[in-house]
């Protein structure tokens, strides 16, 4: 920021970013390995304790379903990381003219850039969304009074999103010239990731049938989520197919299905989580009220900023174009308008939350309830701001008279 921005988009591609001379696309380079880095080792720790320093009686068979998903996350992680860094070192060298790799003018291919960038972003949205998904499978159970229907089915369609989700990157590059013999197979994978998502959509439903649902902010949420998620899921499948790909591909048909995902899945699925275990973690009560009036502000302004967009992306309107033609005046004035609604609801956010500090009841350790013939989490005391003896010893590993300032283990 200091030494200027980085003038090459959020994608980096080349050969602008092998020409730009702003020392600000250095730090750009720079910023990101470092991002990697930390990500790296973030995602190892997570790994070795997940694999090696599970409590007692925490086998894979009844391992938290939000635990899979970060299992699963940080898989994505330490497996796609280093082909980005890689990327970014290889620019790094052809800016300063010490390699050809990716500088078209003496042999190199720009499209080798494009390879490496979505071989790490396309995985990198389902690092964003994983965790979600994982949060919204511990709140709807809890939220419909009812154990979660499908749990294998949620745990191996888990692992399948992460497994599939190296197969699809060249969907982002389907108008770059790749032959079609090369683009069939990313294609078919697109449209067969969409498989196990469905697993998860049908299971959640189906713990929400029948169930004694309550319909506080998290659950509110959790059903936002899920419902927002299957639209972007859908028109996701359908610009899949190389045909409606072309004429598709860098509108704003891509941004609604974007954000649909992200902003609609991961974002509601965080404010669901949020809502749901805030009262443990700061043994106090949000206002109810306040967080039905943020998921209402939420809803309507994300539906008419985002949903917009998909007319706009099929009148041909392109992404990363801050211009557009007076035709389309009205769509984008509505977008505007949606914006302002949806940032509305996040000052309620942060009203409710400050309010709670302030002002807030104490609540119950375990404010929603059991599930029938079911242990949890909010069973087990508080975190204590002291030292305590560690009740769990992680595999049978011999750790007598270690104190830690952290909750007793989980049992089994």
């Amino acid at each position: 920021m200091w030494l200027g921005a980085a003038n090459i988009g959020w994608t980096g591609y080349t050969p602008l970013s092998v020409y730009d001379s702003s020392s600000g696309v250095d730090m750009w380079i720079v910023g990101l390995q470092l991002l990697g880095i930390s990500s790296t080792a973030g995602a190892i720790n997570f790994l070795v304790t997940i694999l090696r320093h599970r409590a007692p009686g925490i086998t894979f068979k009844n391992l938290s379903l939000f635990v899979w998903s970060i299992l699963v996350t940080q898989g994505l992680v330490l497996l796609a990381t280093p082909v980005l860094a890689g990327g970014l070192f290889i620019l790094l060298l052809d800016r300063h003219g010490i390699t050809a790799f990716l500088s078209p003018a003496v042999g190199g291919d720009p499209i080798m850039w494009q390879h490496l960038f979505w071989f790490y972003s396309h995985p990198a949205v389902y690092i964003m969304i994983l965790p979600a998904m994982g949060i919204i499978s511990e709140v709807i159970p809890r939220m419909s009074h009812k154990p979660i229907f499908g749990y294998k089915a949620i745990a191996l369609s888990t692992v399948a999103i992460g497994f599939l989700s190296f197969g699809v990157w060249v969907h982002h590059m389907f108008t770059t010239g790749i032959s079609i013999s090369a683009r069939l197979p990313f294609m078919v994978i697109t449209l067969a990731i969409a498989v196990p998502s469905g697993i998860k959509i049908f299971n959640w439903i189906a713990t929400m049938w029948g169930g004694a649902i309550e319909l506080k902010a998290p659950m509110l949420f959790a059903i936002g989520f899920v419902t927002m998620f299957v639209i972007g899921g859908i028109n996701g499948v359908f610009q899949a197919p190389i045909p409606l790909d072309y004429p598709l591909q860098d509108t704003y048909w891509v941004v609604a299905h974007l954000h649909y995902v992200l902003f609609g899945g991961t974002i509601l699925g965080v404010f669901a989580g949020f809502y749901f275990w805030f009262p443990r973690m700061s043994r106090r009560m949000y206002s109810e009220r306040l967080a039905r009036w943020h998921f209402a502000f939420t809803l309507i302004g994300m539906n008419l900023v985002f949903f917009t967009m998909h007319f706009l992306g099929l009148e041909g309107m392109p992404r990363r174009v801050y211009d557009y033609p007076p035709s389309m005046w009205t769509l984008n004035w509505l977008e505007t308008v949606g914006a302002f609604i949806l940032g509305f609801g996040q000052l309620i956010f942060v009203v409710n939350v400050v309010w709670t500090f302030v002002k807030g009841p104490v609540s119950d350790p375990d404010p929603w309830g059991e599930i029938p013939g079911q242990a949890h989490e909010m069973r087990v005391p508080g975190v204590p701001t002291y030292a305590m003896p560690i009740l769990g010893v992680p595999n049978g590993a011999s750790r007598e008279g270690t104190t830690e300032a952290m909750g007793p283990a989980r049992g089994p």
